[in-house]
């Protein structure tokens, strides 16, 4: 296991403080270039809970802040993490849509946004681990 997943499991096990999808799949990333957990989890503070809206998805936005706190924000990353991701999810990255299809699906909230932060994780790490090739 990656140490970017491992503190992603740490952080959405923790109880107190919450650390949203956003933070979560951020903080890793953030850490490894050098930023404090308390800082990356400032820059996503309002990017959970699909913007606090039910609009995008959490930990996609999360993954798109670590692209760029990697500094590989590039076009080609962010149209690959944003086609998988898709395609992974019926085609949407809404967080209300993606919540709604687990819950018909008899799904639990939290699994099922957890399971998004370790997708988001293990994507951006593939594709820092493809840019230093």
């Amino acid at each position: 296991m990656s140490t970017y997943l491992r503190r992603a499991e740490e952080l959405r096990a923790c109880v107190s403080p919450h650390y949203n999808c956003a933070q979560s799949v951020l903080v890793p990333f953030a850490e490894a270039a050098g930023y404090t957990a308390e800082q990356a989890c400032a820059f996503a503070a309002a990017f959970g809970g699909g913007m606090q809206t039910g609009s995008l998805c959490g930990a996609f936005t999360g993954a798109l802040m670590a692209l760029g706190v990697l500094g590989i924000a590039d076009r080609k990353n962010v149209v690959a993490i944003t086609r998988r991701m898709k395609e992974n999810h019926d085609g949407t990255l809404l967080c209300a849509e993606l919540l709604r299809k687990n819950a018909q699906a008899g799904g639990e909230r939290k699994p099922h946004c957890d399971a998004m932060v370790y997708e988001a994780v293990g994507i951006v790490e593939e594709l820092l681990l493809a840019s230093d090739a």
